[in-house]
């Protein structure tokens, strides 16, 4: 166990930590919020219980003696992956935080059962197999990343968000995986029982709950800060830790000299507003470059969220300054923020006999066309209408246009390579398609189904991951407030009027962020925290992709398809099509398999 030390900084929080019975022993990464709360809890059912540190895995243990593993685990704000094992039942119990914050993979190989918080240890152990999952392969190209409980290694998986796995010494090699957590069951237990209060009730909910989540956030041993992107989240947040400060907060953020990428300039303008101790970097495309030949190393497998570059950068800047840092991540897919959450329902409600004509003209012009035409008409435009790449996002639109579904709609959104791009060699043994429309029933909105099903896959999967991935490789610790248990339990229970509201995402949030900050300072179209990789690969990027896409080592490794890749290559070289999504996940693999 390596400890980045963040509550009780003395050998008193070292572990691995026995119980006062020494029944159970744990191994713990991540933190308990209201670890203060459980332990007035123990100390009232015992007052002569005696502590010998301050840190929350002692206060884990104690938890474990006192009301088992599960009901523990249910008490617990916060985010971890934990292991205890249970000397009395000789039982293994790991454990991941709700939402999937902190990593935990296991699995058998051979006759070795192994469990970590990282790939690259269980690739130390002698009985590592090392053998890349197809299925898992397939996954990761359609989504970008490979999707819980696969992980790319055959038998070994990542656990499950909200769930407990036990394995006892028995012999017979049995794994029982249990929830304690159930999102889409809490989120229509709040359907049943719907907020019925007034807007202003609503947005003082919110704020008090905010206030209180970023509080309990904010307890720490070390110095601590934020990343403030200048959006909706991250600003919230940003605001709330200044309003109650008596010192300036520490705030962080990254830019890039393209300005259609850059918004540091918005951070900036926040951070001077709210009176932050503001730290900025402008990256250049070398710095950034530099970066990813540490990618494979710090995902452990293929990983595919471009975003992923500047999430290290802010991270490594950061830790110069503070060991924690506080972030907007969770309020996309719990406040509805996607666009696709708007677009879905209307382009599926529109006429078939017009959506075929609309989607032929939108095609008529090359997405460097489009670019050059919005270049002009640019200032034109009303601002909800300033967006990035609007050549591509014209030709994205004609393809969603084909399809006759909110379902279809959606998914095709959230793929990056389809079976039918035959990208694989064999498609048709490796490819998994999973539909988890149909899983989430009882939910009548299909805005509700796909912030849900995002919350399950893309938050934990992808936000999370690229977010955990990058700070712990340079030791800072994130958290994210918005992940409150009290939090999301109340936002369940608000009806889609106050995410989505005339046409405009994370209603409440936009209102409760104008009661900290002036509205010019936050009006903007969502940007995102991107890279500019399709110029990248056009520019100086291009021989390094070039030299992945090897034809005779692509040919040899014999997972993909060559002549399909090259086709995408050549034609965003052209500038005829950005394929950018597409060609980083190939490259990414390709480097991440290089390494290998």
């Amino acid at each position: 166990h390596s400890r980045l030390s963040i509550l009780d900084l003395s050998k008193n929080g070292s572990q691995p930590m026995f119980s006062s019975s020494n029944r159970f022993v744990t191994v713990f990464n991540g933190e308990i919020y209201n670890h203060g709360d459980l332990r007035a809890q123990i100390n009232s059912g015992n007052s002569s219980f005696q502590w010998n540190g301050s840190s929350d895995t002692e206060t884990l243990v104690a938890g474990f003696e006192k009301w088992g593993v599960l009901q523990t685990l249910e008490k617990c704000v916060g985010m971890f992956a934990i292991a205890v094992w249970d000397k009395k039942r000789k039982c293994l119990s790991l454990a991941r935080d709700r939402f999937g914050e902190k990593p935990l993979y296991y699995g058998y190989q051979g006759q070795a059962f192994l469990f970590s918080s990282e790939l690259k240890a269980l690739k130390k152990h002698p009985s590592f197999s090392g053998e890349i999952d197809r299925k898992a392969l397939a996954s990761f190209f359609h989504y970008g990343y490979v999707p819980n409980p696969q992980s790319i290694y055959k038998g070994i998986h990542k656990l499950v968000p909200g769930t407990i796995v036990e394995i006892s010494l028995d012999g017979k090699h049995n794994i029982d995986i249990s929830e304690y957590f159930n999102y889409k069951k809490i989120v229509q237990e709040g359907q049943n029982k719907p907020f019925i209060g007034s807007d202003k009730d609503a947005l003082s909910t919110l704020d008090n709950l905010l206030v209180n989540a970023v509080k309990s956030q904010e307890i720490s041993d070390v110095p601590l800060g934020a990343f403030l992107s200048g959006g909706i989240d991250s600003s919230i947040i940003v605001s709330i830790m200044q309003k109650h400060s008596k010192r300036p907060v520490n705030t962080f953020t990254i830019g890039y000299d393209e300005a259609n990428y850059n918004e540091a300039v918005y951070a900036k303008n926040i951070a001077t507003h709210l009176g932050t101790k503001h730290t900025e970097k402008i990256v250049s495309p070398t710095e950034a470059i530099e970066v990813i030949d540490h990618l494979s190393f710090i995902y452990d497998e293929p990983f595919a969220d471009s975003s992923q570059i500047p999430t290290y950068l802010v991270s490594k800047l950061a830790r110069e300054h503070v060991s924690v840092s506080l972030s907007g991540d969770g309020a996309d897919e719990i406040f509805g923020g996607y666009n696709r959450y708007l677009w879905a329902d209307n382009i599926a409600s529109m006429p078939s006999i017009i959506r075929k004509p609309i989607s032929n003209c939108l095609t008529m012009l090359t997405p460097s066309q489009w670019d050059f035409l919005f270049k002009y008409l640019w200032r034109l435009l009303p601002k909800k209408l300033q967006i990035k790449m609007p050549g591509d996002r014209a030709h994205k639109l004609a393809l969603i246009l084909r399809y006759s579904s909110t379902k279809d709609i959606y998914f095709s959104l959230t793929a990056i390579w389809n079976i039918k791009d035959n990208l694989l060699l064999k498609p048709e043994e490796v490819y998994q398609y999973s539909d988890k429309w149909n899983e989430v029933s009882g939910i009548e909105s299909s805005k509700y189904k796909m912030m849900i099903i995002d919350a399950l896959t893309y938050l934990s999967d992808d936000i999370l991951c690229k977010v955990d991935r990058a700070s712990m490789s340079v030791s800072l610790e994130t958290r994210a407030p918005y992940l409150d248990k009290n939090l999301i339990e109340f936002a369940s229970t608000l009806p889609m009027k106050y995410k989505i509201r005339d046409g405009q995402s994370k209603w409440i949030l936009r209102n409760l962020l104008y009661n900290y900050l002036p509205r010019e300072l936050v009006e903007r179209p969502k940007m995102g925290f991107g890279v500019p990789i399709d110029s990248w690969l056009r520019g100086p990027l291009r021989p390094w992709a070039e030299n992945l896409l090897n034809e005779s080592k692509i040919k040899a490794d014999g997972y993909i398809n060559y002549d399909v890749v090259k086709q995408k290559f050549d034609e965003h070289l052209s500038g005829k099509r950005n394929w950018q999504y597409m060609l980083w996940s190939v490259l990414i693999f390709q480097s991440w398999l290089n390494k290998e």
